[in-house]
Order: C-alpha cells, then structure tokens, then sequence
C-alpha cells in the first residue's frame, strides 16, 4: 500500500468516531499494538527531543526500505507513534521524506491534541523524517 492509501484508511477509521472520547480510546487501543522497540534500543539517544512523555523510537534499514519501532510512557503517545509508524513502516526513505501527512488534519489530531502532546506529535515526525534523511544519503 502507498502512504496515501494508508492515510485514506486511517481517514475512514477515523471518521467512525463523532467524539473526541472515542477517538482516544482508539489512539489508546492502537498504541496496544504498537511494533515494540527492542529493550537494548530504550536509550538515551533513541528518545525523541521535545516530547514530554518518553518516547523511543528505532529505525532499520532493510532492502532499501525503513522500519520502526517504538514505546511510549504515555499511552496516547503510544498510539500516536504507531500510527506514524503504520504510514511509514517498509517505505523507501524518498516516500518518507516526500509525505505530507494530510491524514493529521484530516481526523483533526493535531487540534484535539494538547499544546505539548502536538509539540511531541511534531518532534515524532520531524525524527522519523530524520532517519529516511540519513538512509536517503547512503
């Protein structure tokens, strides 16, 4: 599937909810199935700067494509997180690097999220981008 099939499925996800309740507590039920980041990769250098909660998050490179996984403290974090990964999870890091990631304001994450939760949002993206940047020069 493409980036942009994925965001359209989370879209429509999405759009089951009409309350802001429902939609944490499917944010809550993805973050359950989040791809665990390895109990060696909980490090410092794996945490992403500018979340309150911690959030770690590790990135492989196989066959020319990424793979991410991660945890949170924070259980909505938690589903945050995977869904950035389910977008991004086995694209090459041009795909990465070229998404816009319209599925955010789509269901309305960023405005139903608080000031420092969108702030971590942002910190998320901007590292995961990071990574496809760094495998893209290889």
């Amino acid at each position: 599937m493409t980036i942009q099939e994925i965001e359209d499925q989370i879209i429509n996800e999405f759009a089951n909810f009409d309350e802001w309740l429902d939609k944490y507590s499917y944010l809550i039920e993805l973050g359950k199935d989040c791809p665990a980041i390895d109990e060696k990769d909980k490090t410092e250098s794996n945490l992403i700067k500018g979340c309150q909660s911690r959030v770690w998050l590790s990135c492989e490179h196989r066959d020319g494509v990424l793979y991410f996984a991660a945890d949170s403290d924070a259980v909505i974090t938690k589903g945050i997180i995977t869904l950035l990964i389910r977008v991004f999870n086995g694209k090459t890091p041009k795909e990465i690097l070229d998404a816009d990631l319209h599925f955010i304001d789509v269901i309305g994450l960023k405005e139903h999220l608080s000031p420092t939760r969108s702030n971590g949002l942002v910190s998320m993206i901007k590292q995961m981008k990071a990574y496809a940047l760094a495998y893209s020069m290889k």
